[in-house]
């Protein structure tokens, strides 16, 4: 009976700690969608049944206690998809400040706090991105309503003067105003009017760094990743210092930026940033994006629809897409190939949208076919390059993409490099982590990656691992990190690493510059492979199959 309960563990889950009882729901939600099904029905019955209370603007922010709670609340109701559920909370809370005056100042727990609750509202507006439901009359009064909170937040914060802490949320609903609502008149003037970036890159760094050119582009082979910006859970941080964060990457020579229409405002803060920089600079910077389509396409594929598509990143970013990376959910619907080769003739006819066109995740065999197809319908591959997973972990281009690259010219750019930075020093003689304990507080990238590891090889097999990169490291003076990513970098077929950067929350950018100081030597890369391959990376392509094979089901 689905209603039943053994009694022990009845008592069982009534007894445990609450970080305990976390870290077992983590588990169970885990292992499956039947799973976590039932859980995000159960929460979301019991938040209809009980919604969250309104609490009055003059006690909400009495304390940070009161203010946390109330936003958590509002999370839950997100976080279950009832996204439409949860914007009179968050209109509230917005409207709540004016009205309770609340002041702050820089780095104190009232910012910190509307901080996350800018994050909530970029989450929360994501969220409806993704679900796209109908565009109702009473969707479009909930957002305008929001929008009006965040604008009249913006004019109280002018008045006193306050460091305005909802940049990125009014980016993001106005986003989502023209994507549902496109006949909407908006003001735009309150989030256009930030001054110029005054903004250069640092020669003597920038010369160090290694360019591989990408077609019509010549890019750094370190890529700025966005992915983390996906998800508050690697911290959350204001526009303000989110755009320092980009500036000091741009100094550093690093202008290439990858992001996703699927991370969070990832498009619309680069694109806001890109646009304010001097326009010697902003010429060099390189936004790459994509196209990821998961699911059966609800329209037919015609040269307007993939234009629509295209347009739309090019709105985000507020200027040319220099690299465009399509996601295709299923290799047994061609239609991937015909939007592909609209895709590549975009590029031609139109390309103050789109300059060049890659791959996401895609195998050898479909980055093969696809090559091919556009030979066939238009005399040149047209990809300039294919995003995947690699590192010393999951080293499957090696089996077949490689050869595929080296064929018809394709360049990969790499993420999971670092393993969501098992890859370091930080956890070499460390034990296991309980991937699911809040006490270890781990990123999703982090429980991503550790299921890679372990299907890779074992704890121990990581431990050897990590000391071989020790070693070498030491002997070059730089960072056990910096090994691991130099081996890929070695990989012919490869043309750039991506780094995952948590704007404004943490920088590794000049440790990673290390990895253009020292080369590997013939005999480096063959202990490094003698530990990291082998029936290592044999056995995991049996496990998984061929890059990105895990994406498709």
């Amino acid at each position: 009976m689905s209603g039943h309960v053994n009694m022990m563990d009845d008592v069982l889950i009534s007894q445990l700690p609450t970080p305990l009882l976390r870290s077992a729901l983590r588990a169970l939600v885990s292992q499956g969608a039947k799973a976590q099904k039932t859980f995000v029905e159960h929460v979301r019955s019991r938040l209809r049944e009980s919604a969250p209370e309104f609490t009055p603007a003059v006690d909400l922010f009495r304390d940070q206690k009161t203010s946390t709670a109330f936003l958590a609340s509002t999370r839950c109701l997100f976080s279950s998809k009832m996204v439409q559920d949860s914007l009179p909370y968050l209109t509230h809370f917005v409207k709540s400040i004016p009205e309770a005056s609340v002041s702050w100042s820089t780095n104190d727990p009232t910012e910190f706090t509307l901080d996350k609750a800018c994050g909530d509202i970029v989450q929360a507006v994501q969220a409806l991105k993704e679900l796209r439901p109908r565009p109702t009359c009473e969707l479009e009064t909930l957002l305008l309503q929001l929008r009006a909170a965040l604008t009249g937040c913006q004019a109280y914060c002018c008045s006193k003067p306050l460091t305005y802490p909802f940049t990125r949320a009014l980016l993001q609903v106005n986003d989502v105003l023209l994507l549902f609502f496109p006949l909407t008149k908006l003001d735009q003037t309150s989030v256009t009017s930030d001054p110029r970036i005054d903004i250069s890159v640092d020669s003597a760094v920038s010369r160090r760094l290694e360019h591989v050119q990408l077609g019509p582009l010549r890019i750094p082979r370190l890529f700025n990743g966005l992915w983390q910006m996906s998800s508050p859970a690697w911290g959350s941080a204001s526009s303000h210092k989110q755009v320092a964060a980009l500036g000091d990457l741009v100094r550093f020579g690093l202008l290439a930026t990858d992001m996703a229409d699927h991370y969070g405002d990832a498009e619309l803060i680069y694109g806001s940033f890109r646009n304010r920089l001097p326009e010697d600079i902003g010429k060099t910077v390189i936004a790459a994006t994509k196209w990821c389509v998961f699911a059966p396409l609800e329209a037919p594929v015609t040269r307007q629809f993939v234009l629509d598509a295209v347009t739309e990143r090019s709105r985000r970013l507020g200027g040319c897409v220099e690299l465009l990376q399509f996601h295709w959910f299923d290799y047994n619907d061609k239609e991937y190939l015909v939007i592909l080769e609209e895709l590549v003739a975009l590029t031609k006819s139109h390309p103050h949208l789109v300059s060049a066109i890659g791959l996401c995740n895609f195998d050898a065999e479909h980055t093969q076919e696809a090559c091919d197809y556009l030979i066939a319908k238009t005399g040149n591959v047209g990809i300039v390059s294919n995003q995947v997973q690699y590192s010393l972990i999951d080293s499957r281009p090696k089996i077949k993409m490689a050869a595929v690259c080296t064929k018809y010219g394709v360049k990969l750019l790499t993420y999971g490099s670092f393993c969501g930075g098992f890859l370091s020093e930080k956890w070499l003689g460390a034990k296991s982590p309980d991937i699911y304990s809040e006490s270890q507080a781990l990123t999703p990238s982090q429980r991503k990656y550790f299921d890679m590891i372990m299907t890779w090889g074992s704890w121990a097999d990581l431990q050897r691992l990590l000391q071989t990169l020790k070693d070498i490291a030491d002997a070059r003076g730089v960072e056990l990190s910096n090994v691991a990513a130099r081996w890929v970098l070695d990989s012919p077929e490869v043309g750039a690493v991506i780094v995952g950067t948590r704007l404004g929350v943490s920088s590794n950018a000049e440790s990673n510059l290390k990895v253009f100081s020292f080369e590997l030597t013939p005999e480096d890369t063959q202990r490094i492979d003698a530990v990291a391959l082998g029936a290592h990376l044999q056995g995991l392509y049996e496990k998984i199959g061929d890059c990105g094979h895990e994406y498709r089901h």
